[in-house]
């Protein structure tokens, strides 16, 4: 009961804030619902979890290592920066409707960390050792659902809506980003098809959101005229 009180009370907080910041939505119970708990400590899906990160501690290259280097922060451009649609430097509205979208997906990521409280693959095995400092990117002490995986998903469904012909570049860096938490060892697999699952559901809420519609046509209307012509 005082687990679920407090629970309810982070959310009223979080609620209350993100109204006052003018964001799009507002995270709900209905958030923790959409994601199923992770898989139970010692179950076989928790033990495949543990054995595809001892394969990829195996594996993994220094290459791969510091590629997950460049993208301990996930913001847009370390993610997106190659292929983005928009001119560089990023226009300050549109990198501001970004900032936006990204506190908001955040703010529901740490609800659903701090109501799972699935700790780090690497504080669970002590003979797993990430390539990537915990200190970087602020890794914190819970893993499910991922947040990288989370805000580029939702990033790639927002660059795909604005330049459709595109899709599969912006997918397949937010597939990447999310598999070089895997490759990292901080996050497990299934963490990592959370965070997928999760973006799929907050941005479809998003396009509910009147004010979030409007800033899809001001970003379309920033876009470089390359991009903005594809079908």
């Amino acid at each position: 009961m005082k687990t679920n009180l407090l629970l309810e009370l982070a959310l009223s907080v979080f609620f209350s804030g993100a109204l006052n910041a003018g964001h799009y939505i507002n995270p709900s119970a209905q958030s923790v619902s959409q994601i199923p708990p992770p898989p139970a400590n010692g179950s076989n899906a928790d033990k495949l979890d543990l054995a595809a990160l001892h394969e990829w501690q195996e594996k993994r290259t220094p290459a791969e290592c510091e590629r997950a280097k460049s993208e301990t922060n996930a913001s847009y451009e370390e993610v997106f920066g190659t292929v983005s649609p928009f001119p560089k430097p990023i226009p300050k509205k549109a990198a501001a409707i970004l900032a936006g979208i990204k506190a908001d997906t955040d703010a529901a990521v740490v609800v659903l960390k701090d109501h799972y409280a699935r700790r780090r693959p690497f504080k669970r095995d002590p003979s797993l050792h990430p390539c990537i400092d915990p200190a970087l990117g602020k890794i914190g002490a819970f893993a499910y659902p991922s947040g990288h995986t989370t805000i580029t998903r939702v990033f790639a469904l927002l660059l795909s809506e604005l330049v459709p012909a595109e899709k599969e570049i912006f997918m397949a860096k937010a597939d990447d980003a999310a598999r070089n938490r895997i490759v990292a060892g901080v996050h497990h697999p299934s963490d990592i098809d959370a965070g997928k699952r999760l973006a799929d559901g907050l941005y479809a809420q998003f396009k509910k959101v009147p004010a979030f519609k409007q800033d899809i046509g001001r970003l379309r209307a920033l876009l470089l005229k390359k991009s903005a012509a594809a079908p």
